[in-house]
């Protein structure tokens, strides 16, 4: 199994080719590409590449599919006795990517099967 774990948007990721996450805003117009190249892990069919932080000479092509907004999470504080009430939502800004190819080394690694 071909997989990569990458540091995008503050957390790290476990990502494949073919599919899609949702990650914290990232600039960009849509349907353009992006490349990431903090990639700490590189698992290619038991070929496994360790960085010591990042895999030298690795990335992850991205093509950013949709800018989207997540769901909305409730915030509710209050103070018994002091009539005191605050009720606040929050929706966090998203970018859908889509991973087009995992590239190490200058090869561009496919997944066999």
């Amino acid at each position: 199994m071909l997989y990569a774990i990458i540091e995008a948007g503050g957390q790290q990721l476990r990502v494949e080719n073919g599919r899609f996450y949702d990650l914290n805003r990232i600039a960009g117009e849509e349907e353009s590409q992006i490349t990431i190249d903090r990639v700490l892990f590189v698992n290619n069919e038991g070929d496994i590449s360790i960085g010591e932080p990042l895999v030298d000479g690795a990335s992850v092509q991205f093509k950013i599919m949709r800018h989207l907004r997540g769901r909305k999470v409730l915030v509710y504080k209050m103070k018994p006795k002091k009539k005191t009430r605050k009720k606040r939502g929050h929706r966090q800004e998203l970018t859908r990517l889509m991973v087009e190819s995992i590239t190490i080394g200058g090869e561009t690694l496919t997944a066999a099967g």
